[in-house]
């Protein structure tokens, strides 16, 4: 009867283990989440920053040429709007690799 409780013991200490196995893998996995959705919940309040400040800087260039021609409002328009369609054509082409770069930092595990 000894080795049968001794057994049962065992098989105690490995259902034990598992659910504690399971209980660290799933503590893992919602700080993983987590780290995951700060990191996007950063570069979307990133990228609302940077849209504030290009469209500042445009209201600060159109306030300043008011006193201009129409002709020269048009030009700063056209500039504007050529530097715009240029830095969200960058953003498009190097959003991935940002993208992946934080999914890289946030979801590796260092300890």
């Amino acid at each position: 009867m000894d080795g049968g409780n001794r057994g049962q013991n065992g098989i105690q200490s490995l259902l034990s283990a598992e659910q504690e196995a399971q209980q660290i893998v799933s503590a893992a996995r919602n700080a993983k989440l987590a780290r995951l959705k700060q990191a996007k919940d950063e570069a979307e309040r990133e990228v609302a920053e940077f849209r504030a400040q290009m469209e500042a800087d445009f209201q600060r260039k159109v306030a300043e040429s008011s006193g201009d021609s129409g002709a020269n409002v048009k030009r700063l328009d056209k500039e504007t709007e050529g530097k715009i369609q240029h830095l969200k054509t960058d953003a498009d082409r190097i959003s991935h690799d940002v993208v992946e770069m934080l999914l890289k930092h946030v979801t590796s595990v260092g300890y």
